[in-house]
């Protein structure tokens, strides 16, 4: 007897609400995150070790600017965007404190007052285009981290285009990062 493959016939694509669920229920392997991108479910590994250094002098100077309630953290949580369709797992982010009350396990996007994804040659075209546009009609402040060209770049002003602003530096080089957290970022020890 030969198998044969046997399309299931689907009315409609699953919904924003469906996908997210089916995430909830995923069993993820250790060390890896699950991202709805595109409409799609994407698992991912998180970051490498090399990057332990560059996320911790961010996050120590996030945590020390950030805004009155907000904490910046790496932990593995998934943020919704569901007028995009889209819920991302940020690599280090500044929330709300707020964003945390009440039941489930994705968070509000609109909770965030920052985002940051440090590249990999796998994530690098997502984090500069598909988490660009998306990010950049929500969240205040975006900081892409290139790993691979050594560079931080500071995205602010969202609105219903994306970003007004941008700012770029090599690591070692200063980065101002704008309200509500208003410091100069030390990159020497990215």
């Amino acid at each position: 007897m030969t198998e044969r493959a046997t399309p299931i016939e689907q009315t409609a694509p699953p919904t924003f609400e469906t996908l997210l669920r089916t995430v909830e229920e995923m069993d993820t392997p250790d060390g890896f995150k699950a991202e709805l991108i595109r409409g799609k479910i994407v698992v991912s590994p998180w970051s490498m070790r090399r990057y332990y250094r560059p996320m911790r002098a961010l996050r120590k100077q996030l945590e020390a600017h950030a805004p009155e309630g907000h904490v910046a953290d790496v932990a593995p949580f998934l943020f919704r965007f569901p007028e995009a369709g889209r819920a991302y797992g940020p690599d280090l982010y500044v929330v709300d404190e707020s964003g945390f009350e009440g039941e489930g396990r994705h968070l509000d996007g609109a909770a965030l007052s920052l985002v940051a994804e440090f590249t990999s040659v796998s994530t690098k075209d997502v984090d500069w285009h598909e988490k660009l546009d998306v990010y950049g009609r929500l969240v205040p402040v975006y900081l892409v981290v290139d790993m691979q060209d050594s560079e931080i770049t500071c995205f602010r002003d969202p609105s219903p285009h994306g970003y007004r602003s941008r700012t770029t530096v090599s690591f070692g080089e200063p980065l101002q990062v704008p309200e509500p957290f208003g410091f100069t970022l030390d990159t020497t020890d990215f």
